[in-house]
């Protein structure tokens, strides 16, 4: 692609045709086939979540999140009822739609709907909800609500860079690695280098197909087990045009 000059001769960014500012995300109900997301609200969410994380063995689940691990119920169900009066963060309950349980939680959040720029963070995915389809349907559903409905150009994810398990989430989502910043936030009394890692507008459409493409009923078998990985649907721009 040819770089553009201005009239002084210096390189300037391709122009954004018709770009206004994108309205901040609301308290909506996003659905799919496995589950839904709808706004955390303690009432209705705190104990469902806080008995899917007594399926845990133990707290490593905690170590990378800004918050926990919770003893007590009512130490839980404090954080939820904070949570779940935030706007930014925004935060959506996961419900699996099997039991109508809620397993788990994430935020929209750094909203800048001036630029359309938008993170996904506060990940926090119960034993009953990591590494299933129904997680992988709860980031789909989000990230559809984004770049869909709301029409922002940038969808973020970050994480300490010493979190591989978010790390290697991200890059199966599709998101683009971009670098760490060194000493970014201090947490839980320590040092956290953050990874960044983003999908941008253009990169949606070819995105959302894989995903569509990974989710159907027919890429599992009797058992639950995908016949074609995510990955491999991305690479082979599954879904067509």
């Amino acid at each position: 692609m040819t770089q553009r000059l201005n009239e002084y001769g210096q390189p300037i960014g391709e122009p954004v045709a018709g770009w206004t500012p994108r309205a901040r995300p609301e308290a909506v109900v996003l659905t799919g086939t496995r589950c839904r997301l709808e706004p955390l609200d303690a009432a209705r969410h705190a104990d469902d979540l806080f008995l899917a994380w007594g399926n845990a063995p133990d707290h490593r689940d905690w170590t990378y999140l800004g918050v926990g691990p919770f003893e007590h119920a009512e130490d839980f169900r404090r954080y939820i009822e904070a949570a779940a009066q935030s706007t930014d963060p925004r935060h959506y309950a996961v419900i699996d739609l099997r039991t109508g349980r809620a397993v788990g939680s994430l935020a929209l959040m750094r909203q800048d709907p001036a630029n359309g720029v938008i993170e996904v963070g506060h990940v926090t995915f119960s034993p009953l909800l990591k590494r299933t389809p129904v997680s992988t349907e709860a980031q789909f559903l989000l990230m559809a609500y984004v770049f869909d409905t709301l029409g922002y150009r940038r969808y973020e994810w970050k994480c300490d860079s010493c979190n591989v398990p978010s790390r290697t989430t991200a890059a199966r989502l599709g998101f683009t690695f971009e670098g760490v910043f060194r000493q970014a936030i201090v947490y839980k009394g320590r040092n956290r280098d953050t990874a960044w890692h983003s999908i941008v507008d253009a990169e949606w459409p070819p995105l959302k197909r894989a995903f569509a493409a990974w989710l159907a009923a027919e890429n599992f078998d009797e058992a639950g087990r995908q016949r074609v990985s995510l990955a491999d649907m991305r690479a082979s721009g599954a879904g067509g045009a």
